[in-house]
């Protein structure tokens, strides 16, 4: 069957698109921005990731207002040890401040430092790839060490587990991935359960996560052989299930519930690095009790393959 030139040199560049991630290091792929993609890393490349991310959280319902604000790097380093598997590692660096007031007095309590460490597995166990179309399933699991200070302390005594570095307790964690891609948009969406464990008598409730991403690409609209930059807009939906947590054994009623997050972003990638920044705004939260409810959480930052 013969091919027009336009059409080969489409055809090259969703070659170059598909497969470069298996073939080479030195290509990049629209992505999540709030969790992970089954696309593969390359054997023997690395990726780095750096995300800064900006939480707020109120809780303005009776005499006592608090404020909880967290500023964060989370610093992500994956390798390739062959086309299926993967494996990555994450270490957050965390600044806490809460402010509290009640009768027209105010105080605030804060905390820094090196959070809890993550280390897991992704393997592809399914691969379908297609003229200008690709299917990755995926799944990953690891675990949360704690790296982080759980025992800091400030005038006021010990510092509550939400203002503390890490948990002091080991986590595990795992999941399914789901990718499909083609040449103008890319779908991801995840499955995803985390088992914590208990320190000082504290249990953070398990948390139950499911999430969807869908990347568009706005600019350029049509590709050609020389096409080496892109602009996806990106719209991503998250809902967040936690249960209780529990201090000696006993349940927190104050503690968990379900959030359902509705995210846009923006990405602009190229064959060597993405720039990215979405925030999740909550559309919908039930939460037990007073628990602090999120106002938003804006994520920025940027990858690179080498």
């Amino acid at each position: 069957m013969y091919w027009p030139k336009a059409k080969r040199t489409q055809c090259r560049t969703i070659v170059l698109i598909l497969s470069g991630l298996e073939l080479v290091s030195t290509a990049l792929n629209a992505a999540p921005i709030t969790f992970n993609t089954a696309l593969p890393v390359a054997k023997g490349a690395f990726i780095n990731r750096e995300q800064f991310i900006i939480k707020r959280f109120k809780d303005d319902a009776g005499q006592l207002q608090r404020d909880l604000e967290v500023n964060g790097l989370i610093s992500v380093l994956g390798y390739g040890v062959s086309p299926k598997l993967a494996i990555f590692a994450a270490v957050p660096y965390l600044d806490k401040s809460l402010d509290l007031t009640m009768n027209e007095q105010s105080f605030t309590r804060s905390s820094k430092g090196l959070g809890d460490a993550k280390l897991f597995a992704r393997y592809t166990f399914l691969q379908q790839d297609a003229r200008s179309e690709t299917l990755r399933i995926a799944g990953f699991a690891g675990f949360k060490a704690p790296t982080g200070e759980d025992d800091k302390q400030d005038v006021l005594g010990d510092l509550p587990v939400p203002l503390q570095s890490g948990s002091g307790a080991w986590d595990y964690f795992g999941g399914v991935v789901i990718t499909y891609q083609t040449l103008d948009y890319q779908i991801d969406s995840q499955l995803s359960y985390a088992i914590n464990g208990t320190a000082g008598n504290f249990n953070a409730g398990n948390e139950t996560r499911a999430d969807v991403s869908f990347q568009y690409r706005l600019f350029p609209q049509a590709m050609n052989a020389d096409t080496h930059s892109f602009i996806y807009g990106v719209l991503e939906a998250n809902f967040v299930d936690q249960k209780r947590n529990r201090l000696s054994g006993l349940a927190d009623q104050n503690s968990g519930g379900t959030t359902l997050y509705l995210t846009p972003g923006i990405q602009y990638v190229t064959t060597k690095y993405i720039l990215e920044a979405a925030i999740q705004i909550p559309v919908k939260q039930s939460l037990h009790g007073n628990g602090l409810e999120t106002d938003y959480i804006f994520t920025t930052g940027f990858r690179v393959n080498f």
